[in-house]
């Protein structure tokens, strides 16, 4: 028997291969399905099954064309209706797996059809569970998402219902079982998500907040439902494209895979609606950039940042990339069902330039000398973009909080008229955010390079503890 977790950190996401006698099941597969064929294809094994915990809401999954590609059954669990062809799994049924058993436990709460699969080995002891969006290390899921496509479904009935499933299907395991959840740190699936990517359910029993045994329901619902801030715009869309099915990969990959000159690359900008998206770091797009073009790194979290900015799967998408990061840039997007990137820049954003063609820049300072500013202009406007957690922890005093994860908000707060000096917590967040503003007018942003942590480091600014502001400095 092989079981390997196969994670992906910019989504913080974990698929799992399990493999026995030459019979492969493929838990929550991401979109692009080379990692899996081709490791059973060295284990000289067939794909059998391909187990879904649950439809996700933060990436689509690459059950379809797994399935197509390698004849596997797609399995869910009780209550899901796909508009494909599936195995529709009883709660407690056993698969069979080579010489190993998969037990389906079905635990409604994150969503309806949740379902964790239990691991039995070839001695008939369970070994293992895979327990989806129900729970994580540290954490469970978020009972708030799948109100989002039935509204009658509320966070509490779900909070209820991941209450009982917890206590009546998973508390009861053994402790020796280890926990391999689809979600680390960093996802939006949950809220205090351990960065550690298994553990025993003993350990989890003593340390998770939500598997506290003397909890009662209500003190359940309140504890989960505390501290929620809004799922990304994104989150539905990819939800409905698990359930209802997508275009295959193979397809949008070619699509987006144009080279486009800067002159094409140009004539595709002004004759769509293409937005410019480019990858590139942070400092270099503040160098030089196709005007009203937005930067989202791909050396940060690159797809929920897309998820969290672009509000429209189906927007067409026009890319500039460092040189070869092609491929990576639209497979990446269409992880979180970004599908219709149409092209990319040849040559990238040097050949635009060599072209000579319109350019624009985003003025980035050092942290000492945005010091050197504020000491002599005590009204010197400064906006902290992190999240609102982020800011309430520390921040400097005097700053704003103005949270990229709410920009539209943020933006409201701003005079177009007034400067204003942009910090994260290093600098990724910062340029997203000041580029967005820029393609929108917003044209006396200054980047602060290194963020709140260079701020910090330079020790002439300010700490304070969280206070609400009630009015922007305008």
């Amino acid at each position: 028997m092989k079981v390997e977790q196969i994670y992906t950190g910019c989504l913080a996401q974990g698929a799992y291969y399990i493999m026995s006698d030459g019979e492969v099941a493929i838990i929550d597969p991401l979109r692009e399905i080379d990692a899996y064929t081709q490791r059973a294809f060295a284990d000289k094994a067939t794909i059998k099954y391909v187990l879904e915990t649950h439809f996700h809401a933060d990436f689509v999954s690459g059950h379809l064309d797994l399935a197509k590609k390698t004849g596997a059954k797609i399995v869910y669990g009780p209550t899901a209706a796909p508009s494909f062809d599936f195995y529709d799994a009883k709660d407690g049924e056993i698969l069979t797996l080579g010489k190993v058993k998969i037990k389906v436990i079905h635990t409604p709460g994150h969503t309806m059809e949740s379902t964790c699969y239990l691991l039995i080995d070839e001695q008939g002891k369970e070994v293992a569970l895979f327990s989806g969006d129900t729970l994580f290390i540290g954490d469970v899921g978020r009972p708030d998402l799948a109100q989002k496509v039935k509204a009658e479904l509320t966070q509490e009935i779900l909070a209820a219902h991941l209450y009982d499933s917890l206590r009546n299907k998973i508390m009861p395991l053994s402790d020796d079982i280890i926990i391999y959840p689809a979600h680390g740190a960093g996802s939006a699936c949950g809220k205090k998500m351990s960065k550690e990517t298994q553990d025993t359910l003993g350990h989890q029993k003593a340390t998770n907040y939500a598997l506290a045994p003397n909890m009662s329901k209500s003190d359940f619902i309140e504890a989960v439902l505390d501290g929620l801030v809004a799922p990304p715009g994104y989150f539905p869309l990819n939800v409905m494209m698990n359930i209802q099915g997508y275009e295959s990969i193979d397809k949008v990959l070619e699509r987006g895979q144009h080279a486009l000159t800067p002159d094409a690359f140009e004539v595709a900008a002004n004759e769509t609606n293409a937005l410019i998206l480019d990858t590139r770091s942070a400092q270099d797009f503040a160098k030089g950039f196709i005007p009203n073009s937005i930067n989202i790194g791909i050396d940060g979290s690159f797809a929920p940042w897309v998820g969290a900015m672009i509000p429209d799967i189906k927007q067409q998408i026009l890319l500039v990339t460092d040189a070869g990061k092609e491929l990576e840039v639209i497979t990446r997007l269409a992880r979180v069902g970004y599908d219709f990137t149409i092209g990319y820049l040849q040559g990238g954003f040097s050949a635009w330039s060599e072209a000579g063609k319109e350019i624009d820049q985003i003025k980035s300072i050092t942290a000492n000398e945005l010091a050197e500013i504020k000491s002599t202009d005590n009204q010197t406007l400064i906006l902290d973009v992190r999240k609102a957690s982020e800011y309430k922890s520390e921040h400097v005093k005097s700053g704003i909080n103005a949270p990229l994860d709410f920009i539209n908000d943020s933006m409201s707060m701003i005079d177009k008229d007034k400067t204003y000096y942009v910090h994260c917590a290093g600098g990724y967040r910062s340029m997203i955010f000041i580029s967005i503003l820029k393609a929108r007018g917003f044209d006396h942003l200054i980047d602060v390079k290194g963020g709140f942590a260079a701020m910090k480091e330079t020790g002439k600014f300010s700490m304070t503890e969280y206070k609400v502001p009630t009015t922007l400095l305008l």
